[in-house]
């Protein structure tokens, strides 16, 4: 096996793993402030898949290279293109009351926050990195 196609399966390995732990995190809402580490690793991943495909690999063996440049680049680029920036005085803070507001439920249901005076309630709102 060419060296180039062992660091392009190294690359995609790279990049697969940090997509995985991205959405676990996602799925857990527990995604970091900093997403520095996540763009470091994407950012290897892609320069190990360039190199490997400049060491040379074997036409099949240039896949994997190339799927981890596009993986890493549009992840990258996701996360320059919308940072979560919080406007500290729109911060709704406990025992607040919120504005109100409509939408709709997970049963694809109109919901109107009027339905909630006089009960106490949790609101937890998540927004996915994109």
């Amino acid at each position: 096996m060419l060296l180039g196609t062992k660091l392009g399966i190294s690359a995609f390995i790279l990049a697969l793993l940090t997509v995985v732990l991205w959405f676990y995190l996602t799925s857990q809402v527990a995604l970091p402030n900093d997403r520095s580490g996540f763009v470091i690793a994407w950012v290897v991943s892609a320069s190990l898949a360039v190199f490997a495909l400049i060491k040379g690999t074997t036409l099949l063996g240039g896949v994997p290279p190339t799927l981890a440049i596009i993986v890493s680049s549009f992840l990258t680029f996701t996360i320059y293109i919308s940072p979560q920036k919080v406007e500290m005085a729109s911060v709704i803070k406990v025992g607040d009351i919120i504005p109100q507001f409509r939408a709709v439920d997970d049963s694809g249901g109109r919901f109107d926050s009027k339905s909630l005076n006089g009960h106490l309630v949790l609101i937890k709102f998540f927004r996915a990195h994109w």
